[in-house]
């Protein structure tokens, strides 16, 4: 994870944020921490925090709330993972086995409320309120999110917009928010919050949209889950959706019949059809475009090697294979 250049800036404040982590993690029921420390201990690359360690820095901050407020959005993540993995019945996450395979739904949706809750603990120990206001916002914007994507599942008839407000409100959304909150944090200019806010949005939306392209053209291995899990869930996601559109008859109607069904029987014929389709390219297409809006938005800030850091996440987010 710390291998990559953006992460370099805040080394020393990623080792804080992970141990405050692990001491929120606490407990007085084992299953708990036993839950917890598993998703938690998966690591992942942790983008949320990362862009608040860094935009808090890019904005003068040097302050240890800036650690907490970084754990407070690893929380609110960690516990959207885990109900998300509850409710798509999934079994592999990050190359391990999800909590929900090993312990069961109920505990693993219990303890995901645990970390809302020790977030939200956290949230009034930082005591501002337009932080709070921020990300009970946010948490509610992202549950509507879930349940608009819910209420699509096997609907081969979604249109382009409506996945945009899936991806903005499941994905974007946390993004934004922890971009938006170390803004506040720093005291940063009303001009500066809200380029970082919209930074985090565009980002977001970049990294979405990749992930869903990788889905029908990269490697489970690298990636660390199961290649086509959003066609055997019946979600329709814009390579579906572009190649259904655009696509010749017959593909489309091989993905109107997939996404209907749901499961990844046809895995290897309808990954052939959205790359013919052009749907892999104009896909990486408007990855591209939200990565170089979130580049510009940055101009508002100082130079800074944090700075210079958030711009190169915004192009790795487009440039990753997994």
């Amino acid at each position: 994870m710390t291998t990559l250049p953006f992460y370099a800036p805040v080394s020393d404040d990623f080792d804080a944020v992970n141990q405050l982590i692990l001491e929120q993690l606490h407990s007085r029921v084992p299953l708990v921490e036993k839950i917890g420390h598993y998703i938690i201990s998966a690591g992942g690359k942790r983008l949320r925090p990362l862009v608040v360690l860094l935009g808090a820095r890019a904005c003068g901050l040097s302050d240890p709330r800036q650690h907490s407020l970084a754990a407070i959005i690893e929380f609110l993540h960690t516990a959207t993972l885990l109900h998300d993995d509850v409710v798509d019945t999934s079994d592999l996450r990050r190359g391990r086995s999800t909590a929900n395979a090993l312990w069961g739904n109920a505990p693993s949706v219990l303890v995901g409320d645990f970390l809302y809750s020790r977030a939200f603990e956290m949230m009034v120990a930082l005591g501002d309120v337009q932080i709070m206001r921020v990300l009970a916002n946010a948490t509610n914007v992202i549950a509507e999110g879930e349940v608009l994507q819910l209420s699509k599942v096997r609907d081969a008839n979604t249109d382009e917009a409506t996945y945009m407000e899936v991806i903005r409100s499941k994905t974007a959304m946390l993004f934004e928010a922890a971009c938006h909150t170390a803004g506040v944090l720093a005291g940063a200019t009303a001009e500066q919050t809200e380029a970082l806010r919209q930074y985090g949005n565009a980002l977001g939306i970049a990294f979405q949209l990749m992930d869903d392209l990788l889905d029908y053209s990269g490697d489970a291995e690298e990636m660390g889950k199961n290649v086509g899990d959003d066609l055997a869930e019946g979600k329709p996601t814009l390579p579906l959706i572009y190649t259904m559109r655009h696509g010749t008859p017959e593909q489309a109607q091989l993905v109107r019949k997939a996404i209907q069904q749901g499961g990844s029987d046809q895995i290897g014929p309808i990954r052939e059809a959205v790359s013919a389709s052009g749907a892999l390219d104009y896909t990486a297409r408007l990855a591209r475009e939200q990565a170089d809006e979130a580049v510009r938005l940055l101009q508002t800030l100082p130079a800074s090697d944090h700075r210079d850091a958030l711009e190169q996440l915004a192009r790795f987010a487009v440039d990753r294979n997994h």
